[in-house]
């Protein structure tokens, strides 16, 4: 029995054998089907599947790991690679969007929702010099079927009052707070941390494990607005900064 590959054949129309790994790969990659750093069936394995020559697959996974979705490590293989997100310091800038230009499919749970008279920590945070009432909200955002930031934000109900009665299931507070408070300023602060056992329960990573915190607080007209803590796993998130040099 002879074995006919169109990528062999010149002119051939319909997709080729090397077209069909790729494009099946990719769509249980993207689909989250294959989460960061499972294991891609080794290429003999792909070779049985496919009734194809190794060059093929081989093709195939090169053209894969050119564009970032694999990485692939002598001796043990081929895995779906860790999503590498950059986000600009100085924008406030909407997770979804974030998620979605890594080409993969956004999602938004709201773990806790709690309002309360602020106590002296989250006067601290906020900033407030007199007490007053406070939301405070958890939240997972997710990238495919992984988690990829975890939430933790004070509303200060003084600033925001509508916000007392908005439940966050549906949006995040996010785009909520940018869509309705018109901010004059923000304060980043941004740090390492090791996950403690909250973080890293919501992050399913491994007590310990680096993360990336970024801290932001924003003001409208003076007026403290919100303070939020978003913690990412530390290899799937990268900080950009650019700038330009000051004039005299």
């Amino acid at each position: 029995m002879s074995l006919v590959e169109t990528d062999d054949v010149e002119g051939s129309e319909p997709i080729s054998l090397h077209q069909r790994i790729l494009s099946d790969i990719r769509e249980k990659i993207l689909s989250g089907a294959w989460p960061p750093g499972h294991r891609i069936p080794f290429e003999h394995e792909l070779t049985d599947e496919y009734n194809c020559s190794r060059m093929t697959v081989n093709k195939a996974l090169s053209q894969l790991a050119k564009a970032g979705l694999i990485e692939r490590r002598r001796r043990s293989g081929s895995f779906v690679r860790q999503p590498q997100s950059q986000a600009a310091v100085l924008e406030l800038h909407d997770i979804r969007i974030e998620v979605e230009a890594l080409g993969l499919p956004y999602r938004y749970e709201r773990l806790e929702r709690v309002k309360r008279r602020g106590n002296a920590e989250d006067r601290t945070l906020l900033g407030l010099s007199a007490p007053g009432s406070v939301l405070w909200l958890e939240s997972l955002h997710f990238a495919g079927e992984r988690p990829f930031a975890f939430e933790q934000r004070l509303i200060n109900l003084s600033a925001v009052p509508e916000a007392a009665d908005e439940e966050f299931v549906e949006i995040a507070a996010g785009p909520w707070l940018i869509g309705r408070v018109p901010w004059s300023e923000a304060e980043h602060r941004i740090r390492a941390m090791a996950a403690d056992e909250n973080t890293a329960d919501a992050l399913d990573v491994d007590p310990g494990a680096p993360c990336l915190v970024v801290e932001r607080r924003t003001w409208s007209a003076e007026h403290p607005v919100t303070h939020v803590r978003f913690v990412y796993p530390a290899q799937s998130h990268t900080l950009v900064a650019r700038f330009t040099p000051s004039q005299g």
